[in-house]
């Protein structure tokens, strides 16, 4: 790959700055008025051990018996081994998934273990406790291999912060915090020597110095929320200082605003829905630590921007339960609950969600979830009205991003809706899907975009596009010439038109720069959804060449298929079976089916249906009629 193409996939993938942006630290005057906000001494989130009051609340929750016997079920239990060997496997083979599932169970302990020891107040799960603190600060490294290509974390000659360490170093905090003398001093001074080593001194010297190069600070992907969290969060517990507390707090208020700035105008996440359930999450956990931390006096939720984003995951639901995988997501992803109830009762949305003030004690899963939602004393426990009536509007248009989300008239489960994106393919965890669409029918879609794949050193490289599922061979868009789509911000899709009626939703798209094909002379791509009887889809591409070339669309699908008719195939199975009638206006055509042979997260692997005209054409219109299965 090129080095100006490989910067364009980097890029988007990260979610970088493509202008030089100001860096340094925040005004001095900004953290001095914040110093005055805080407390004298360090406050994590939650309360400690010895609140009894507040702990014996929680220790009344349905949900305490199953945390102690979820703690009961770790004592004696062994770490599994963090071997050099083991942690070296990404630089050796890009693969990064075994290395990471042993970290997690590592560091995964330390939230039951904590929360157990805080309601019975007995000593005996310090132990495990303390054995888990030590090993975690003895790793060589917090930070995830993949995210150490240069091994120089590993080896000790830099440090950086990640998305694992910053994680790792607000949870030891808060364990601390919770804890406190009920720790030993040697325990508790190697946690907090590790924080200082890890986490503090590298994060004031990026801030304060530009080194290491402070990418994720002025980056606009989930990197910028997560370890910005993370950090400040670990700060709060952790900094014994006011005035170095209020500079974490500053700079935090500073730097999330290029976070803010890497969604549209209209709210859309080019990260995918995945991705804002952890992005957005981090930056709701950091606004909720600020707000508790500063007694109301920074509230980041208050930015108008806010408001739009929080409602991202709501507004891209095609059916009930049902959402399209666009960019790096799992098939089956949804909106966090804890997400759009908090957004709920501090918007006033009126979900359903909203209705709970805490997040309960068994859903929490970690130190820093317990302290911030299960406690009594956050922004959003407060009083809220009843719910109202789930009811979608018929739409959802995001017209900076070029989404269309397309809902049935009726609430009836056999009734079709569509996801349809434009986009353009430089978005942050970008696939190559101009003109991309899905299709669900009674709570299942049954016409997908795929997702993401298992994460290697090939994903985030400059051999990203070679995936089946990244590049737009694994997505349903036309192929040009024997062409696959390009990356880049030039292959862009171009709204020619949209309509909206009560019985129809049309919009027209240009695909022309999507791909780099010399003799093309026009390919658009017109979506029409019928909201009339159970639903439809029509997709028309129309396309002209100067000479005669090859030219083909495709569908996508985990579900069996079958062709039915000359130009007729079904897809599905039950009631969430659709019948695709293919019109070409008489040119003959050819449906090769093959496997997309990837790793995926569910381990299954998706059918696509090319759909190729037999002939070279100078000029060619195809269009496939979706709709329920009779």
């Amino acid at each position: 790959m090129k080095a100006r193409d490989l910067c364009v996939v980097l890029l988007a993938v990260l979610g970088l700055p493509s202008l030089l942006i100001a860096q340094g630290p925040p005004e001095a005057s900004r953290v001095e008025a914040i110093a005055r906000m805080l407390p004298a001494a360090p406050r994590g989130v939650g309360r400690p051990i010895t609140d009894r009051a507040a702990w014996g609340v929680l220790a009344k929750s349905p949900a305490a018996a199953k945390v102690i016997k979820r703690a009961e079920g770790l004592l004696g239990q062994p770490l599994p081994e963090l071997t050099d060997d083991l942690f070296l496997e990404f630089s050796r083979n890009g693969n990064r998934t075994r290395c990471q599932q042993v970290l997690g169970i590592r560091h995964g302990r330390l939230g039951p273990l904590a929360a157990a020891e805080c309601i019975e107040y007995q000593g005996r799960f310090l132990p495990e406790i303390e054995k888990t603190l030590v090993a975690i600060c003895d790793e060589k490294t917090w930070v995830l291999p993949a995210h150490d290509g240069g091994l120089t974390n590993f080896k000790g000659t830099r440090i950086t912060i990640d998305l694992r360490s910053s994680a790792v170093g607000w949870e030891l905090a808060t364990v601390d915090y919770w804890l406190g003398a009920r720790l030993s001093p040697a325990v508790r001074q190697r946690v907090r020597d590790e924080l200082a080593r890890r986490i503090f001194k590298p994060y004031e010297r990026m801030v304060n110095e530009g080194k290491p190069r402070p990418w994720w600070l002025v980056g606009r992907s989930n990197w910028n929320a997560v370890c910005l969290a993370n950090v400040t969060g670990a700060a709060m517990a952790g900094v014994e200082s006011p005035a170095r507390r209020a500079f974490y707090v500053a700079s935090a208020e500073k730097y999330i605003q290029y976070y803010l700035e890497g969604f549209t105008d209209d709210g859309y996440c080019s990260e995918g829905l995945g991705y804002w359930n952890y992005g957005f999450g981090h930056f709701v956990k950091l606004a909720e630590t600020i707000f508790q931390a500063t007694g109301g006096g920074v509230d980041l939720m208050a930015d108008p921007r806010v408001r739009r984003i929080a409602r991202f995951g709501r507004r891209m639901e095609i059916a009930p339960g049902v959402y399209p995988a666009f960019a790096d997501c799992p098939p089956h992803a949804t909106p966090a609950s804890w997400i759009e109830g908090y957004v709920s009762r501090r918007f006033d949305f009126g979900w359903p969600e909203g209705s709970r003030d805490r997040l309960p004690l068994g859903d929490a899963g970690s130190p820093v979830m317990t302290g911030l939602f299960c406690f009594p004393n956050s922004a959003s426990a407060r009083e809220v009205g009843p719910a109202e009536p789930r009811q979608l509007p018929p739409r959802d248009w995001f017209d900076k991003a070029g989404v269309l989300i397309c809902r049935p008239a009726s609430e009836s489960t056999r009734s079709l809706g569509v996801a349809l994106k434009g986009g353009h393919n430089a978005e942050q965890h970008n696939h190559n899907d101009v003109g991309s669409f899905v299709v669900a029918l009674a709570g299942h879609a049954t016409l997908v975009d795929p997702g993401s794949e298992v994460y290697t050193r090939r994903t985030f490289g400059s051999r990203r596009y070679e995936s089946g599922v990244l590049s737009s061979w694994g997505h349903p868009v036309p192929r040009v010439a024997g062409q696959l789509q390009r990356p880049g911000r030039r292959a862009a899709a171009k709204a020619l038109s949209t309509e909206w009626t009560d019985d129809a939703d049309t919009l027209v798209l240009d695909l022309r720069t999507a791909y780099d094909v010399e003799s093309l002379k026009k390919l658009t791509r017109s979506f029409v959804y019928s909201r009339r009887g159970a639903g439809g889809l029509e997709v028309t591409d129309r396309v002209a060449f100067e000479r005669p070339e090859a030219f083909g669309t495709a569908l996508i699908t985990f579900d069996s298929w079958k062709r039915t008719g000359p130009n007729m195939l079904r897809i599905g199975t039950g009631e969430a079976a659709v019948d695709a009638r293919i019109d070409t206006g008489g040119e003959p055509f050819d449906i090769d089916a093959k496997p997309i042979e990837e790793d995926l997260p569910e381990k299954r692997l998706p059918t696509r249906l090319g759909i190729d005209l037999a002939r070279p054409v100078d000029r060619a219109t195809i269009r496939l009629t979706i709709r329920p299965a009779e």
